[in-house]
Parts: C-alpha cells; structure tokens; sequence
C-alpha cells in the first residue's frame, strides 16, 4: 500500500502497523469508523485486507484530511472521511466497528512545540473519559472498539472502559524488547460484553536490534511504502 505523508511533522510508525495486525485477526466486517486517522493507514489497511468492511475516518487536522483522501484514491479504497473533532462528530449514525491509535501520551510527558505532532501525540487533546463516552454513543450494540495506547495507563483504561460497558475482552502488550516492559497495549473491547478478559501472548519488537520474525511478518503483511511529500 503506497501511503503519502507530510515531509514534516507527526510520521505514522510500528504502533499502526501492529494495530493494524491487531484488528484484522478480528476479521471484521460491516461499517467501521477510523478514529483520529492521521494520513489514514490504519483504516485503510484494514479495509484493504477485508473488502466487507464499509470505511469511515474522522480527523480534525486539516492537512491530514488531505492526505487521507489522496491515500484512499490511490489505493482504491472506498472511504467517507469527516474533517471534524471526534469529539463534536455527529451521533446519528451507529458503528459495528470504532478502531483508533489515538493521542495518548499523558500530562507528565513533555509538549512538543509543533502544532502538528501536539495534537496526534497528547491525550489533552482527546481524554479518556470523554473519548471512551463518545464511543459508547456510536458503537452499536455488541459493537466492537478496538485500540492501542500507553500501557502504563491500562489500568485507568479499563476502569473507564468498564465505565461506559464497554469492557475489554481481548489485550496484547507490546514490549520494545523481551526484557523491557511493555510500552503498548492494544485493546479489543465490546459493547455489552460479559466474557473475561483474555491476555494474548505479548508482542517482542525487537531482538539483537532487529525486528522480531513476527515484527517482521506483520510489516510484510501491510507492504507499505512511505512517501513523504506535500500536497
């Protein structure tokens, strides 16, 4: 998949590609909404491995929307992309699927200055409690969210998820090294769930400085190629 990007600025990265892995063992299928979609890759890439997916993206970064809609129409993607905050985007339209790697990282880390990577980075720009509402609104019933984040908040994650019933069934952390600790997790939650969680073998980034094998063959799966330009 050929992905244009801005030559400056907030660049996507392994944590997309990996959730992109993430959903598709899911098989998803029917109407999906890709939060925060950035130049959108994740939503694309989904869509491209499971063509009974019906796309949508919401992105509030005007420049991304560009973007976005050049990498859908080059890829052949059928995609509705809404240039709105997640947060104000309209309810009366309910999703079987709501996917995002969203802004997480939190108060204590330092802001960039660099409008661009400020509001793809900081979870001030979208927090938890109000993100996780908003889904609830427009995930249908037994709908599916499925996300990464900073695994260091996976415990506020899932109080709020538990908060609004949409708790988590399936979580995968994603260690930089086997002996490091996780600096991701990826959550598979669902409206209305009762079943227990369920911990997937964790996912190693590295060994000897490269890719794992099954770093490896999750990069190969999505065969991107990056191009970074203007338009």
């Amino acid at each position: 998949m050929i992905l244009y990007q801005p030559e400056r600025g907030y660049c996507y990265n392994s944590d997309s590609i990996f959730l992109f892995d993430f959903i598709d063992s899911f098989s998803p299928k029917g109407s999906m909404l890709d939060v925060g979609a950035g130049c959108g890759v994740v939503g694309l890439l989904v869509a491209k491995h499971n063509p009974k997916v019906s796309l949508e993206a919401v992105e509030k970064q005007e420049i991304f929307t560009h973007y976005a809609r050049n990498n859908a129409r080059v890829n052949e993607i059928s995609y509705k992309l809404h240039h709105s905050d997640f947060l104000e985007l309209d309810e009366s339209v309910k999703y079987d699927y709501i996917v995002s790697n969203p802004p997480f990282y939190h108060d204590g880390v330092s802001k960039s200055e660099d409008e661009m990577l400020y509001a793809a980075r900081y979870n001030l720009n979208l927090p938890i409690e109000q993100f996780f509402k908003k889904v609830n609104r427009l995930l249908k019933p037994q709908g599916h969210f499925i996300f990464c984040y900073d695994a260091s908040q996976f415990g506020l994650l899932c109080k709020e998820l538990y908060n609004v019933k949409i708790p988590p069934v399936d979580v995968r952390f994603v260690h930089p090294k086997i002996d490091k600790k996780a600096s991701l997790v990826m959550i598979h939650a669902r409206n209305g769930s009762k079943s227990m969680m369920h911990i997937m073998p964790p996912l190693i980034s590295f060994e000897n400085e490269e890719f794992t094998p099954m770093a490896k063959s999750i990069y190969k799966k999505a065969a991107t190629q990056s191009i970074k330009c203007s338009l």
